[in-house]
């Protein structure tokens, strides 16, 4: 008796005792998807901006009701003089100080990514010098430059000198 060869899919049908159902194939294509931004850029500048002003209003709400919330607790602490009202009221202090502490973190974020937004837009063009490296640093040096003129202006000085008392 030969044995036939059996598919994974039956062995695992026939271990697990349930009958195998083959999945059928669903026929796919490939769609091209159209390029399109969600957003423009100049829309999210303005959802930028707008943005900024919401937060910028919101911490400035927060930091206006903890300051209220201070002088509220620091008054039940004074007249009760319990450590835990005292408590509260440094926690209240130390809340509003980091709410100050983000409005200031959110105008130098908003100022980086301004930024970053003039920095995309900068253009930077590649100059080629076609020289020797002598003409280049006399170019970049000017007082190297002034003092080797007046040295050869001495030097041709003197040639000159020669020249007359030799004749």
């Amino acid at each position: 008796m030969a044995k036939e060869k059996k598919s994974v899919d039956e062995k695992l049908s026939e271990a697990l005792e349930m009958e195998f159902e083959p999945v059928q194939e669903v026929e796919t294509s490939i769609v091209k998807k159209e390029n399109n931004l969600p957003i423009s850029k100049k829309k999210m500048g303005k959802d930028l901006q707008l943005d900024y002003n919401q937060v910028r209003g919101n911490i400035k709400n927060l930091i206006s009701t903890g300051k209220d919330a201070i002088d509220g607790i620091l008054n039940v602490a004074v007249e009760s003089d319990a450590p835990r009202a005292y408590e509260v009221a440094s926690q209240m202090i130390k809340t509003v100080s980091e709410m100050n502490k983000d409005l200031i973190e959110l105008h130098q974020k908003m100022k980086n990514i301004t930024k970053e937004e003039i920095e995309i837009n900068s253009t930077t063009n590649n100059s080629i010098y076609v020289g020797s490296t002598r003409d280049l640093q006399d170019l970049i040096n000017q007082s190297r430059s002034a003092k080797k003129a007046l040295q050869n202006y001495d030097d041709s000085l003197d040639v000159e000198a020669e020249i007359i008392n030799d004749n």
